[in-house]
């Protein structure tokens, strides 16, 4: 699913809470990691989306769901 290098799916981590990102898909269809804390408030996690194959980071930027 995600277009991420191996090698560096394996450091990435949620900017936020430091937890492991793991490959979701937003509401869209696109490509997204997914944090695996509950980082933007009780049951709530982030989601960076992947720009071309590029992760984007920035909590401001981040999409909550339900986790």
């Amino acid at each position: 699913m995600s277009t991420i290098e191996p090698w560096l799916r394996e450091i990435l981590r949620c900017p936020v809470c430091h937890r492991e990102l793991v490959d979701g898909t937003g509401p869209g269809g696109a490509p997204e990691l997914h944090c695996t804390g509950t980082c933007a408030g009780e049951g709530q996690r982030r989601a960076y989306r992947v720009d071309d194959g590029i992760p984007v980071l920035l909590a401001e930027e981040a999409r909550t769901f339900a986790a």
